[in-house]
């Protein structure tokens, strides 16, 4: 059976956008999805179905919009994508948890960066349906904007390593 990895949107642990990985999981299951997982409480959930990508996310968004009350984005990459965004990675030389994939729902638009601030001397390059950004100072206090990346859901190169690795189990 194929495996996804879904990443949901502005979830954590604490906060607004609370939801512990053990109702996400369960919820998963219920949906019908096998070998349901997660990686770390921000969002991060690895599954195995027979169902299409777009399947995928439009039963998570409906089971979590029941939750929540209001609308949760989800990103779904099958296993292979999840692999072919780490081989991408236009700064493999950089710190990996000063590397952030921002994945989207689509390609980014011609004019992704449109709008873009980099006061620190941060970079971004454009992917497949992702935003690659280095923030070389840490992210922490960056003061970088790249109105693009609004719509999607951002995971540092260590955790799209550890997510890719999971899918392939």
């Amino acid at each position: 059976m194929p495996a996804y990895v879904a990443l949901l949107r502005a979830v954590n642990v604490g906060g607004t956008g609370k939801l512990p990985m053990s109702d996400l999981v369960a919820m998963a299951k219920s949906a019908g999805f096998q070998r349901a997982r997660t990686y770390i409480a921000s969002g991060n959930l690895v599954l195995e179905s027979d169902s299409s990508e777009q399947q995928i996310k439009a039963v998570l968004e409906e089971a979590l919009a029941g939750y929540a009350g209001k609308p949760v984005g989800v990103m779904v990459r099958s296993a292979a994508q999840m692999s072919e965004v780490l081989a991408a990675n236009p700064f493999p030389e950089k710190a990996p948890n000063r590397t952030v994939v921002v994945f989207l729902d689509e390609a980014p638009p011609d004019d992704w960066q449109a709008g873009m601030v980099a006061p620190g001397g941060e970079e971004a390059r454009a992917g497949t349906r992702e935003l690659y950004i280095h923030f070389g100072e840490g992210m922490g206090q960056s003061r970088f904007k790249l109105p693009a990346a609004a719509r999607g859901t951002a995971r540092n190169i260590n955790t799209v390593t550890r997510l890719a690795a999971m899918a392939l189990e």
